[in-house]
């Protein structure tokens, strides 16, 4: 997967995170499990992405310097 298309999915998910968050501080309380449910989800599919990103971006230890 490229670097471009990880970015777009990670700005896409932490969107749907403050989205969520939003949500959730609005919704009845009969509706809280659900969200907060599908809030755990999107943030660790966005942890996910961003790990995926930052071990792309970093150069390979053995063209760091010393």
């Amino acid at each position: 997967m490229s670097i471009r298309m990880i970015a777009k999915d990670l700005y896409r998910l932490q969107k749907e995170v403050e989205r969520l968050e939003r949500e959730l501080a609005h919704c009845p309380p009969e509706k809280r499990a659900e969200l907060e449910a599908a809030l755990r989800e999107a943030k660790a599919e966005r942890d996910k992405a961003r790990q995926a990103l930052e071990g792309i971006k970093e150069p390979p230890p053995y063209r760091k310097p010393w």
